[in-house]
């Protein structure tokens, strides 16, 4: 088996879990090295790095909130310690709030702005100053609601709207230095959160079936498919793209 990702190193932010887990795992299954980001779960983020060292692969676990410049620094300064060097960076780390208009608060703004859309930027800004002069991989996680929203989505919506935008600035601005940048935008995923917020099981499940022409639920392994082929070789040809991948759900 081709090891698409073999001697990279990739830094995947909010790892811990869902989407993250999912895609720090085949980076690793595809040969990667791989720095687990998490924010406050350690006991998660540490079984992801067990998991993927079983396997006979090599990962660490870092904890760092990307919404904070020096929580950012260090995050690079560690996975550069451990292995080297940065040559793939997804931006996963995000909060999502179903919130409708009259019960949102400034605080709730804000921890969105701050994570989804500050976050993105800041590691994309700090990934693009330590990759080398053979370039790399910037993948910011987006969702299906940056272009498709549903109401209580109007703080999440607006911050991966902007993160589809930042997608597109930077796959210009980097492509001199040989740095890809494409946005990957699930739709209804079954992760821990999606457990969280109440989407599985029963009549509400049931309802976001009916959505998705491919009649069933997401899975993280489904996303990170698509975050490997970004990655890799494969896709040298392509940057500044929004891939939807959401079993054909709008």
């Amino acid at each position: 088996m081709t090891l698409k990702l073999k001697d990279k190193v990739a830094v995947v932010t909010g790892a811990s879990k869902g989407i993250g887990a999912g895609i720090a795992k085949a980076y690793a299954s595809a040969g990667a090295k791989v720095v687990v980001n998490y924010a406050k779960d350690s006991s998660s983020a540490e079984k992801v790095v067990n998991h993927i060292i079983g396997l006979g692969g090599k990962a660490i676990a870092v904890q760092a909130d990307v919404s904070k410049p020096a929580d950012v620094e260090r995050l690079f300064e560690q996975a550069i310690a451990a292995f080297d060097k940065v040559d793939i960076l997804v931006n996963n780390a995000g909060i999502y709030d179903v919130v409708m208009l009259e019960a949102l608060t400034i605080e709730v703004l804000q921890a969105n702005i701050n994570t989804n859309l500050i976050g993105t930027i800041l590691c994309a800004q700090k990934a693009a100053e330590v990759m080398g002069t053979d370039g790399g991989n910037i993948i910011n996680i987006s969702s299906t609601v940056s272009i498709n929203p549903m109401p209580g989505t109007l703080i999440y919506a607006a911050t991966k709207a902007a993160v589809d935008n930042v997608t597109k600035v930077l796959a210009k601005e980097l492509g001199t230095k040989k740095i890809r940048v494409n946005t990957i935008s699930p739709g209804i995923t079954e992760t821990e959160g999606a457990h969280e917020q109440g989407f599985m099981g029963g009549e509400w499940e049931a309802q976001l079936v009916k959505q998705v022409p491919l009649g069933r639920i997401g899975q993280p392994d489904d996303i990170a498919k698509v975050a490997v082929f970004l990655a890799s070789d494969d896709a040298g040809w392509v940057t500044g793209e929004r891939i939807q991948v959401a079993g054909g759900q709008i």
